[in-house]
């Protein structure tokens, strides 16, 4: 790894190990949520992409909930509208964020910028790079957080949420949710449909 990048990533960490709540790893151990949210990303990353991840793509990952608490959905309106709002400034602000820092190491103007268009997803389904991101969102989700959310929500709003993540992936990547998940028959329904 380059110095560059592993000066960015090592700053991406420190700032999420600030977050206040808790989560437990795959140990049991309680870590920051977003810390480990970033770690989770990135895991997912190196599997799905591997070696081909550009150094932006990897910063985009680890740093996609960087300081998310610091925005907090409760200060915008109930409902769906508030929902996405909120949702695309924490985009914003999450590309602000990780561009300073790559500024700091000495990332190109060009390159900073373009870690906003991943994280902003500008360009999902055209651009390789947003939707390699998009995939490894949805794989995370899927492996580390759909079982609790699952757990709290009616079977029709999971099937919703399994055939909303499933049309924002990637073809390859419908078919890898299909090979390596079990997923019962209208859920995998509701991925084979979402071409």
């Amino acid at each position: 790894m380059n110095a560059k990048l592993n000066a960015v990533l090592q700053a991406i960490d420190a700032a999420n190990r600030a977050d206040p709540t808790t989560t437990p790893d795959d140990a049991g151990e309680a870590q920051p949520e977003a810390y480990l949210y970033g770690l989770r990303m990135s895991a997912e990353l190196d599997r799905l992409v591997g070696e081909e991840a550009s150094d932006v793509l990897r910063i985009a990952a680890r740093g996609q909930h960087i300081e998310r608490w610091l925005l907090k959905r409760a200060d915008y309106p109930e409902g769906r509208a508030g929902y996405l709002a909120w949702r695309r400034d924490q985009g914003r602000a999450h590309g602000e964020r990780l561009g300073g820092l790559m500024r700091d190491a000495g990332f190109s103007e060009d390159r900073c910028a373009r870690v906003g268009v991943l994280l902003r997803k500008e360009g999902i389904k055209r651009d390789q790079e947003v939707q390699q991101l998009e995939d490894v969102i949805c794989f995370t989700f899927l492996k580390w957080y759909f079982k609790p959310f699952a757990a709290k929500h009616s079977d029709e709003k999971v099937l919703g949420i399994v055939a909303k993540t499933a049309r924002k992936m990637s073809a390859d990547a419908r078919a890898r949710v299909l090979a390596e998940f079990d997923l019962p028959g209208d859920l995998a329904n509701a991925v084979k449909g979402a071409a």
